[in-house]
């Protein structure tokens, strides 16, 4: 998934404690395409950049593709991240330079691994009539960013309980495992409350979580969230408390220890420093220019080099938009 803004902003972002549960809202994004389908951004954030180590959140839809325009992200590349894929409607084929080509499908995972570079394609099937889901990256820790990269792809079984309905594509949770590999300990997990439920889920207390509401609405120990809200509950507890709304309630639940390093996060790169970020930059940009300084038509075209080429995908590839004038800031 590609962070399509043309000047995306340098943020200031510092770490901070929290005293007890926080409620994070979403700001509307563009992403790309002929219609330019809307997403609803809720990490990274000016006051909170990470949950453990996931450090992009993306909730779109439910969108009709016949409105929307559904997705076609050409090729773009990523450092030092895993991507995580989940949908809840529709299917997407994802290619990339590493010569991996698979379908996101609901309730399947699929996690791809950029290490030291990787480019890919995000486009939507034929066949799909409404896009909805989120797509998420987990900031890889300096002794695994310069890893090989790679794909996984899970389709976890359902697990459920009175009331409740899970799936879990990342760690542990309600006694089911994923055998996905992370370089950081994660948790990550769809939750469906039916109406009224109340839910006590055994959690690591050193984790740090995320509870985005997908539908309805839910309470998150003493805070009400309601669609497209971020609860973040700080670490400490062995218990998250959920009681889902009259309606009912759709969840994500992510989470993980605290990152404890500093990252630069720009456009579709996270790094260390300014100069690894621009180094980033000028690399993708030479593979994508062509003999006469223009970009080149068709991501075929595209030339060896760092972020590798995304095979079969006739598509203008994405060039990176102009560094910001000051220096980028580390993120906590």
């Amino acid at each position: 998934m590609s962070n399509p803004e043309a000047k995306p902003d340098e943020v200031i972002c510092e770490g901070r404690q929290a005293a007890g549960i926080e409620l994070m809202e979403p700001r509307e994004v563009p992403l790309g395409g002929p219609r330019a389908m809307p997403v609803r951004r809720t990490l990274p954030q000016r006051h909170r950049s990470l949950i453990g180590a996931w450090c992009f959140l993306d909730h779109y839809g439910p969108d009709l593709v016949s409105e929307s325009g559904g997705m076609e992200v050409a090729p773009h590349p990523h450092t030092g991240l895993q991507t995580v894929s989940w949908l809840f409607t529709g299917e997407i084929e994802h290619r990339d330079s590493a010569g991996n080509v698979a379908m996101v499908r609901p309730q399947e995972v699929n996690l791809m691994t950029a290490g030291q570079g990787i480019s890919h394609s995000e486009v939507s099937t034929p066949g799909t009539t409404v896009l909805h889901g989120a797509q998420l990256w987990v900031a890889l820790p300096d002794a695994a960013r310069d890893t090989d990269p790679g794909f996984q792809h899970y389709a976890p079984a359902e697990v459920a309980g009175d009331g409740w309905r899970a799936h879990v594509f990342l760690g542990s949770l309600l006694g089911d495992s994923s055998p996905v590999t992370t370089f950081t300990p994660l948790l990550g997990a769809e939750l469906v409350l039916d109406p009224g439920t109340t839910l006590r889920v055994p959690v690591d207390p050193a984790f740090e979580l995320g509870v985005l509401v997908d539908l309805g609405s839910v309470s998150v120990g003493e805070v009400d969230a309601k669609v497209a809200d971020l609860a973040f509950v700080p670490p400490g507890g062995d218990e998250l408390v959920l009681v889902a709304g009259d309606e009912g309630a759709r969840l994500l639940v992510l989470g993980g220890p605290p990152f404890g390093e500093s990252i630069v996060m720009w456009w579709n790169f996270v790094g260390r420093t300014h100069e690894e970020i621009v180094a980033y930059r000028a690399a993708w940009q030479q593979q994508i220019t062509g003999p006469d300084g223009n970009l080149v038509p068709d991501s075929r075209q595209v030339a060896p080099g760092r972020f590798g080429v995304v095979p079969d995908q006739p598509l203008r590839p994405i060039p990176a938009p102009g560094l910001p004038n000051a220096r980028l800031r580390e993120r906590r």
